[in-house]
């Protein structure tokens, strides 16, 4: 365990932990009520909140959100473009060295290789080759070129996960929980940051498609349970006891009758009553936690705690899971699915520096922002933490059974999308090999999963301006002359490889995203 500084969690803070169950929150209401049947979901179709939606083959389908926060570039890592393609103009566009740029056998793809003695002005070394990385996944690749229509962060991360309000303005994570999420304790957990954090703008939606949101991944789970993980506490059947005298008394009070059909008291009620003794059921204090018992700084025996029966192979692929914020949030991830609490579930990094790595610095201030003060090693070393949290979660899921009948692993049913702000200018110092840049609407977006058309790029790159063109989504068709917004496809493309029922949503025919049997 990475504990830094050997610090100990104190009991005050394990309750604080504890304490966070109590909280008021959007997502853990009317869904909770069917939680002990959470992994047999139903099949045909369902109606719920007066939306009738398809089951497709009754089994859930899994969505993993990757906010790539401060402008993921495109041609900094699979469609970048060597100096030779581009002519006189190489010099002044960022374009790499030949040698960095290195070929995928039988692929569309390029991966980067990036040496640096320093990252900016910080005194890091940056060593990055992505070619591991692609060629292992490159079946289950999909490449998408993007142009946006905002350059703020906010509103272009939001607008990345909405396809600029697309659909009623439902994001990419409600419309999953609404399509798969029924049964499920928590369908949608959002660990991610700013507009990636964001819920929509549909209010229709049933509540439990909302985003739950999660700050601090290793400790959340702790408050699953009232009870669980306190000392010289009563009985469960005592407490219980108690819970319903509590709630009746509630009831027949002044404030109870006054305020019985306001929506918020019902929403409150609903998660007090019906949602925590559900989650309380499943044991998630005990499924979904990482830490290890660890005295005297981590004594969770002496509390009545225990770790997950997964927490050892999740701490040997995120080992700092609990110092460095994107590693915890993935652990967590693959235990939500693991364990259906959700269908979907988002992270990503922050703008904060995270110290940690074999460098000193996990994670540089900005992310990938950073770019602004050094773009070729900002781009080169964000490319690589993103890249490296994708292959272990990637590497979890497959491991992991879904269907032993069918013989489906996780991964089978799952799709990452590394979402982004934007992109960023393409200009640069003659031949500078240090240089900042600014923000770009012109991009592409990364999606892995076998439900993709893998080993595929949608659009392509024009050489001699380094920046990307369009395509057709209904059939893949390049299209060099299109370089108009087309955040709908990106959105509508997601949900066709999800087999996400778009009925009546006006979205575009996205079928060149998903793959065919």
């Amino acid at each position: 365990m990475s504990l830094r500084n050997n610090g100990r969690l104190s009991r005050r803070e394990i309750l604080k932990a504890l304490s966070m169950c109590a909280a008021g929150s959007t997502a853990l209401g009317p869904l909770l009520t069917g939680c002990r049947g959470a992994i047999e979901t139903p099949e045909g179709l369902e109606q719920q909140g007066g939306v009738r939606r398809a089951r497709l083959d009754g089994k859930p389908r899994f969505l993993i959100v990757v906010g790539a926060a401060g402008g993921a570039s495109i041609i900094d890592s699979l469609l970048a473009v060597r100096a030779s393609e581009a002519g006189a103009n190489a010099s002044r566009l960022n374009t790499f060295a030949d040698a960095q740029v290195q070929s995928v056998p039988g692929s569309p793809f390029r991966a980067v290789k990036v040496q640096s003695p320093k990252l900016g002005t910080l005194p890091v070394p940056v060593d990055v080759d992505q070619l591991p990385f692609v060629k292992r996944h490159k079946d289950a690749m999909l490449v998408a070129t993007t142009v946006g229509t905002s350059v703020n962060h906010t509103l272009a991360q939001k607008r990345s996960l909405t396809g600029n309000a697309a659909w009623r303005g439902r994001t990419l994570q409600e419309c999953v929980a609404l399509q798969y999420g029924a049964g499920f304790p928590i369908p949608n957990v959002n660990m991610g940051v700013g507009g990636y954090a964001e819920r929509g703008t549909d209010d229709s939606l049933p509540t439990h498609c909302f985003g739950e949101a999660v700050t601090h991944p290793s400790l959340w789970p702790l408050g699953l349970d009232g009870i669980k993980g306190l000392k010289d506490v009563p009985p469960r059947d005592a407490v219980e006891m108690a819970r319903r005298t509590r709630n009746l008394l509630d009831e027949r009070s002044v404030f109870g009758q006054t305020f019985e059909n306001a929506a918020a008291l019902q929403r409150w009620n609903e998660q007090r009553i019906v949602g925590q003794p559900a989650l309380e059921v499943q044991d998630l204090i005990t499924r979904l936690n990482v830490l290890p018992n660890m005295p005297p700084q981590l004594p969770l025996t002496e509390y009545g705690l225990s770790s997950s029966p997964d927490a050892a192979r999740v701490r040997s692929a995120f080992p700092e899971y609990f110092t460095d914020p994107v590693q915890g949030q993935a652990a967590l991830a693959f235990l939500l699915l693991k364990y259906r609490v959700s269908v979907t579930v988002t992270l990503g990094p922050s703008f904060n520096v995270v110290v940690g790595g074999k460098n000193g610095i996990a994670s540089p201030p900005l992310a990938f922002d950073f770019s602004h003060n050094d773009h070729r090693s900002g781009q080169a070393f964000m490319w690589a933490r993103v890249m490296t949290v994708v292959d272990k979660l990637i590497g979890l899921l497959k491991a992991e059974p879904f269907d032993t009948a069918t013989g489906e692993s996780l991964w089978d049913r799952t799709l990452i999308y590394v979402a982004t702000d934007f992109g960023r200018t393409r200009p640069r110092p003659a031949d500078a090999t240090a240089f900042g840049t600014g923000h770009d609407l012109n991009n592409g977006v990364v999606m892995l999963s076998p439900m993709l058309k893998g080993n595929t790029v949608l659009g392509g790159v024009d050489p001699l301006t380094t920046l990307t063109y369009g395509f057709d989504p209904r059939t893949g068709t390049p299209q060099t002359g299109k370089v108009s917004s087309n955040e709908p496809d990106i959105f509508s493309g997601v949900l066709t490889a999800l087999g996400v029922d778009t009925s009546g949503s006006g979205l575009p025919d996205a079928s060149a995203f998903a793959r065919t049997v």
